[in-house]
């Protein structure tokens, strides 16, 4: 290929020096950016969702721009507004927070559906209107949120026509002994992600999300993609199936995963790798799985064996 997999290698790495012992999810969360995609992030309090976003953003040498969401958090906070200039006698566009290269809404569930809509046209068509006016957002662009699953008081549920915007969703999870002890050290006498630094440019990122389109998926590969998508509209089990959206992702993801691998070809394990984080917040099981306690996981397993892998 023109370019290896050493963009992402230089990124996961320098993320590693921030986030310790977590580097499938970290590897997740730059597929996603050179998916030019937007990742939602599900886990308990201090496991480390905003150091992540954090982390990204710095690695990149990108603008970063946050908002934590809360009920009085407004549309026209995200997109921006138009204020009227006497001097100049003029309404004038005055940026949003979403003007950025990253932009993290921290705990997105926390904030009204009516502000939470105001995301929509910039997760899909990387522009937002205001006043009907169109203004397009930097590039790259990505949208990190944050939610916790357990405490649910004062929050509103994503709808799935935003959750569907979001190529994946991952979690980071609680570190083990061993990892623990790496916080305890690096975090021992200084905050290191104060000294991250970019070690690839917006550019190059742009560059290999280019390449990564041009990665190959034969008829037999995007058959097995498209078999696993109707299975999930045909189960018993499932209300709501992977869309084309979904399958699009999974294609996009799979692309990424095997670039990373330097291939410039797509495999089945490619698709197998990344499958869960990107259509496990698209599904909806029936109420029947929900009470016998039947994650989307094991359903998804499960559709996996009835399907033939392509050779």
């Amino acid at each position: 290929m023109k370019k290896n997999n050493n963009v992402i290698e230089r990124m996961v790495s320098n993320i590693e020096k921030v986030i310790v012992g977590k580097r499938d999810t970290i590897e997740l969360l730059c597929l996603a950016l050179l998916c030019d995609g937007h990742v939602l992030i599900e886990d308990v309090p201090g496991t480390g969702k905003t150091t992540l976003a954090l982390a990204l953003s710095k690695t990149i040498g990108g603008k970063f721009k946050r908002i934590s969401c809360t009920p009085d958090v407004m549309p026209s906070d995200i997109t921006g507004f138009s204020m009227f200039n006497p001097k100049t006698n003029e309404f004038e566009y005055r940026e949003g927070a979403i003007m950025a290269n990253i932009f993290l809404a921290d705990e997105i569930n926390r904030t009204p559906p009516k502000t939470q809509s105001g995301l929509l046209e910039a997760m899909e068509e990387k522009k937002v209107t205001v006043d009907g006016k169109l203004y397009p957002l930097p590039k790259p662009f990505m949208v990190i949120a944050t939610q916790n699953p357990i405490e649910h008081l004062g929050t509103y549920p994503l709808p799935e026509a935003q959750l569907d915007r979001f190529i994946m969703k991952i979690s980071i999870g609680y570190p083990n002994e061993e990892e623990e002890l790496g916080i305890l050290s690096i975090y021992g006498q200084e905050i290191p992600l104060e000294h991250l630094e970019a070690v690839v440019t917006l550019e190059e990122i742009l560059e290999v999300q280019e390449e990564i389109l041009k990665v190959k998926i034969n008829q037999k590969v995007a058959q097995y993609i498209i078999k696993i998508a109707q299975e999930s509209r045909r189960s018993n089990q499932i209300q709501l199936g992977i869309s084309p959206r979904g399958t699009l992702a999974v294609a996009r993801a799979a692309r990424a995963w095997a670039y990373y691998q330097n291939r410039d070809f797509v495999t089945p394990d490619d698709i197998k790798k990344v499958l869960m984080p990107i259509v496990r917040h698209r599904i909806i099981p029936r109420a029947e799985a929900k009470y016998e306690n039947i994650s989307v996981e094991d359903i998804l397993n499960e559709l996996l064996k009835k399907i033939t892998v392509p050779e």
